[in-house]
């Protein structure tokens, strides 16, 4: 054998690197969560806070792997993405005009489109990046994919089900524009081949006006999509369905409780199973997050447990926060993040800060866990959430339920508030994010 490949056979192995890959509207940043630790915060219960200016608490920056500015490399705005088979793929978008300040790229809708890309500015592209490739000393670099959408998609919704790709269009930021068609479409990528699907009823009704709805929110629980709607002409939230199986999409109506599922997997309540647990599901509702363990038959009720060991303490006190995300990170372990917006008192009033908080944690089932364990008084609205889905339905206030005895036991791995926007400005929004061990080659 020679001495080179004796020295290789004998030097270590380097450690997978976990990194969370998380896009914004205008930024693909790959988070190295093996430098995450637990920061400390006061509890916010505690302080006596003036509702005219937030008080100071420590903000750290993103350990960050690799960060690719999308926008300023030409790329469109708003893409979403989905990693298969350690190829990460970004789909739709909208291209910003040409010139545009970067301060407003946040605010697309004063900006307008880049009519010369795409259909009108919106994006059918699918770019690529090859997972396997990166080190530390490589550049992200996106790739066009040699397939492309059937149509553009604007702030598309993007899930994986059995091993297909489904993407709808979402409501673009221009209010002069029509939706290019087919709406709703299927990518295998076994045959790498595009299939468009059944044109959703909301932009069946309104083809000509796409600003007749707003897509607020999606979910997906087994083979069905559900898809949360806002109607601009009557003001009403309304709720469709769309199964995979069948092909084709229904009305539900406008309340949750006309979903044929429990209220946590509908719109509006992000979540995720732990993987290693098929009955445990970590889920936002409001600014808070919660686990609810999932009875294997209907006569059990859905008992709930409050996160409070990763809740960020002062978090709904101090920051105006947006609609968070659940990513599974291996097996008993999950992620929970949630952007907003912090107004600094040193530049009291403006600019605001965009900001992230992020926690990670381990889930261990409790052996004492059972449906009679003693109620701890709290309480859990049904319907509590940045767009108010409550005003469907007035008797929905006094809707509640029980959180009782803890049933998990929660392990701290990290927490605390990151900026997101110290490499320029920024929305408040995180598009897509996802888990993947970086294994050196």
């Amino acid at each position: 054998m020679k001495k080179t490949e004796m020295a290789l056979e004998g030097k270590p192995k380097p450690k997978p690197k976990p990194l969370l890959w998380l896009a914004t509207p205008q930024r693909l940043i790959a988070i190295d969560m093996s430098k995450l630790k637990i920061n400390h915060y006061e509890d916010a219960s505690k302080l006596k806070i003036n509702h005219h200016e937030s008080r100071d608490f420590e903000i750290h920056s993103l350990p960050v792997f690799k960060m690719l500015n999308l926008v300023e490399n030409d790329f469109p705005f708003g893409m979403r993405f989905f990693i298969r088979d350690s190829k990460l793929y970004m789909v739709g978008g909208e291209k910003p005009r040409r010139g545009a300040s970067p301060k407003l790229y946040p605010h697309l809708k004063s900006v307008g489109h880049d009519e010369s890309f795409g259909d009108r500015g919106l994006s059918p592209y699918v770019y690529v990046l090859d997972l396997t490739r990166l080190d530390s000393s490589t550049d992200l670099d996106l790739l066009k994919h040699h397939t492309s959408m059937l149509a553009a998609k604007p702030t598309p919704i993007v899930e994986e089900i059995e091993g297909k790709i489904y993407v709808l269009s979402g409501t673009p930021s221009q209010s002069d524009c029509l939706l290019p068609t087919p709406t709703f479409e299927v990518y295998d990528p076994l045959i790498e081949q595009w299939k468009p699907l059944d044109q959703p009823l909301f932009y069946r009704e309104c083809w000509s006006d796409c600003q007749k709805f707003e897509v607020i929110d999606h979910s997906v629980v087994g083979t069905t999509i559900y898809v949360l709607t806002f109607n601009l002409m009557d003001h009403f939230y309304h709720y469709y369905s769309y199964n995979v199986n069948d092909g084709y999409w229904k009305l539900l109506g406008e309340s949750e409780d006309k979903l044929p599922v429990p209220y946590h997997f509908t719109p509006m309540f992000t979540g995720k199973f732990v993987p290693g647990y098929k009955d445990i599901y970590i889920f936002f509702h409001g600014d808070f997050p919660y686990a609810a363990l999932i009875p294997s038959n209907d006569r059990s009720p859905t008992r709930y447990q409050a996160l409070n060991e990763v809740d960020g303490a002062l978090y709904h006190r101090q920051v105006a926060s947006y609609s968070g995300l659940v990513v599974q990170l291996g097996e008993h372990e999950m992620c929970i993040m949630k952007p907003g917006s912090v107004q600094p008192k040193e530049e009291n009033p403006y600019p605001c800060r965009i900001i992230l908080y992020m926690a990670t944690f381990k889930v261990e089932k409790l052996l004492n866990s059972s449906s009679s364990a003693q109620d701890h008084g709290l309480k859990l609205l049904r319907t509590a959430d940045a767009y108010d889905v409550s005003q469907t339905s007035s008797h929905h206030d006094n809707d509640v339920q029980d959180i009782q005895a803890p049933f998990l036991s929660i392990t701290c791995l990290s927490k605390g508030f990151y900026y997101l926007d110290e490499w320029g400005p920024e929305a408040s929004y995180i598009c897509s994010a996802f888990f993947h061990q970086l294994i050196w080659t």
